[in-house]
């Protein structure tokens, strides 16, 4: 495998499994010192481990991203530790799926917090790295969701939140030499949409089926196939394109 970020440091959040996972050991594997950001250590753990095993070099992080001063303390560790941040993933978050006339305000808030707070938090964090440095790159995690889903009033104003908050954080930050993009996946086989289709009666097998079913690929999208595209928008052969969500759904149109 190429190594295009030889030499960079990077901080992924959410890194303990599904898509995080695979993106911090997608950046590894091309050279770059991995921070895996998760709620704790030791959920990162294992991400590390697989990280050395290969070869490259990862520390686990223990921190609440939705919180600023976890991520203040965070930020600050990753740098003391490698000596700087140029890649910045923010790939944290929850569902609490549930029509509207049955979501509380615990997880309304709970999702918003995760998914679209910690965004925030973590861009205002590194972007004084970025910005002195003249150089970051910050890829963050929407979904197809953010265009309407049943059940998902929070998650999906949550994931909208994040195309909202990528696009302007691209015409603030693009001066600086920073660009600022999302990716939105299709249906991805984690444990996310394992547990979402527990929620609505359905073995999850049953579910990935029909989701195949109805994408033009004929398949449901893996962890890495979220990775390729978040490589892709955090490496310099990229640097042209900012403020952009980009679709990584096998071609589904709803």
């Amino acid at each position: 495998m190429s190594k295009r970020f030889e030499g960079r440091v990077a901080i992924v959040t959410g890194a303990a499994q599904g898509i995080g996972a695979a993106v911090a050991q997608r950046l590894a594997a091309e050279g770059a010192a991995v921070a895996v950001a998760d709620l704790t250590a030791e959920r990162g753990a294992e991400t590390v481990e697989t990280i050395v095993k290969n070869g490259g070099r990862a520390v686990a992080y223990g921190a609440d991203v939705s919180k600023t001063e976890d991520v203040q303390t965070l930020v600050a560790a990753v740098v003391a530790e490698f000596g700087k941040v140029e890649i910045l993933v923010n790939n944290a978050g929850i569902t609490r799926d549930n029509l509207l006339f049955k979501m509380t305000d615990e997880d309304w808030d709970a999702v918003i917090n995760v998914n679209l707070r910690s965004a925030f938090l973590m861009s205002r964090e590194v972007q004084k790295h970025f910005v002195a440095q003249k150089y970051g790159k910050i890829v963050s995690l929407s979904s197809r969701s953010a265009l309407g889903n049943r059940g998902q009033a929070n998650y999906a104003a949550s994931k909208a939140g994040v195309m909202g908050l990528t696009a302007t954080l691209s015409i603030e930050l693009g001066p600086f030499g920073v660009n600022v993009n999302a990716v939105a996946p299709g249906y991805i086989a984690t444990a996310m949409t394992d547990a979402t289709a527990r929620r609505i009666g359905l073995d999850p097998e049953e579910l990935k089926k029909a989701a195949a079913g109805e994408t033009p690929v004929r398949r449901v999208g893996e962890p890495e196939d979220i990775a390729a595209a978040v490589a892709f928008l955090a490496a310099d052969e990229s640097s042209f394109i900012s403020g952009q969500t980009i679709q990584v759904n096998g071609g589904a149109n709803r």
